[in-house]
């Protein structure tokens, strides 16, 4: 694409500017929720005004980057950073927008033509004028969610199940967690649809563990069946950094939990416990006596826009997801030894390294040992964040991925 000059280069920033402000023109226009309140980090807001005025130098494009791209059905942010980018998690800097003019400027549509800029050793991209979506209206109440056409940042789908299902819980938590204790039939597994028994406090009146299932104002009826807590260890020190829940199912309160008091035929004082009820609304396996419950939480759906983390972060691996799973591979999740308490957030992009091998020198008849530098294998990004640990999904490796191996800022 020849150089252009100042006036077209000016002209270039009005029409990404005129394209965002439509998308917030569309924005304002529309229901309450029809677009979600995009995170921008202050490092974000920094980056892009400053390239809102100076453009991305030449030597951070893709050497393919294309002059023209329509954006297609399925692409995600992380794709066209990737197409212009050579390192895609320098988002800001491939936009290039005054972000305290547009307040979204994540909204990219299917159809939308991206045109690449190049003036004075600078490179920028904007929207094509006239390719925002047209939302044509007639004499009649109709409402559309144009939010739900936009291309997400990365493939949503893939971490779906792991925003409201991956829960580290703390080990007071974990002894104060409601449990299942019983069933109608005396069944030892439910599924979805049976009722079952559960309590949420333990121990005597001096003692007492938990709070009790209670069918009031305020208390959850909303509750997540979880097994198995296990210990995630920090390989560099194994410090115990939190205890991960394996998700089981969600249960429903129907009625609360209680205590008759009465009088034993001696005169004296007695009391029996009586179980909540509840009723299993969802269950991914066998829901069995012993489960723990804990309440759920609202359903979560933030957007993970790729970016470097601030401050820079180093740390290990600390468990791979899944049941007797030992490497990871591309599009699954891990957990690292990083949380909020960290400075880590939702959307930072963190480059894995291989482990450092040994081996002998064989060139040399004494035979060292050789300790070979970690070598890059690929990026994740962290898309669910607790106090102390993280989970990651890896976007793209080389090799298998396991416990301790080291990450970095790309």
């Amino acid at each position: 694409m020849p150089a252009i000059g100042a006036s077209q280069l000016a002209s270039g920033r009005r029409g990404l500017l005129a394209g965002a402000a439509s998308i917030t023109l569309l924005w304002a226009a529309g229901p309450a929720r029809a677009f979600p309140d995009y995170p921008v980090t202050p490092g974000q807001r920094g980056t892009a005004q400053k390239v809102a005025q100076a453009g991305v130098p030449l030597s951070e494009l893709s050497p393919n980057a294309p002059d023209r791209y329509t954006v297609k059905r399925g692409d995600t942010l992380w794709d066209i950073s990737g197409l212009y980018l050579r390192r895609p998690w320098r988002w800001p800097e491939l936009w290039g927008m005054n972000l305290q003019q547009i307040r979204n400027p994540h909204l990219i549509f299917p159809g939308q033509r991206l045109v690449l800029h190049k003036a004075n050793g600078r490179a920028w991209l904007s929207l094509e004028q006239g390719e925002m979506p047209t939302v044509r209206l007639s004499p009649r109440v109709r409402s559309e969610n144009l939010a739900e056409a936009a291309i997400p940042p990365i493939p949503l789908d893939v971490i779906a199940p792991f925003l409201n299902e991956a829960l580290i819980v703390d080990e007071n938590t974990l002894a104060g967690a409601a449990r299942l204790v019983a069933t109608p039939e005396n069944r030892v597994l439910l599924s979805q649809g049976d009722r079952a028994y559960a309590r949420g406090q333990y121990g005597d009146s001096g003692r007492q563990l938990g709070q009790p299932l209670q069918l009031e104002a305020g208390s959850p009826r909303r509750l997540r069946i979880f097994r198995n807590a296990v210990a995630l260890k920090d390989p560099a020190s194994g410090e115990i950094l939190g205890y991960e829940a394996q998700y089981v199912g969600q249960a429903e309160l129907v009625r609360s939990e209680d205590i008759i008091v009465g009088t034993g035929a001696d005169g004296k004082p007695t009391q029996q416990i009586v179980p909540a009820t509840v009723d299993i609304t969802l269950a991914k396996e066998e829901v069995r006596i012993g489960d723990r419950l804990l309440p759920a939480p609202p359903p979560e759906w933030p957007v993970f826009v790729p970016h470097a983390p601030e401050p820079e972060q180093q740390g290990q691996v600390v468990s791979v997801y899944g049941n007797a799973v030992r490497y990871a591979g591309q599009s699954q999740v891990v957990t690292i030894n990083r949380g909020a308490r960290d400075g880590v957030e939702p959307g930072q992009v963190l480059t894995l390294l291989k482990e450092s091998g040994v081996l002998p020198d064989k060139t040399d008849p004494g035979k060292p040992e050789l300790r070979l530098p970690g070598e890059r294998n690929g990026l994740m990004i962290v898309f669910r964040v607790f106090e102390r640990v993280s989970y990651a999904l890896l976007l793209q490796i080389t090799d298998g991925v396991k416990i301790g191996d080291r990450f970095i800022t790309p």
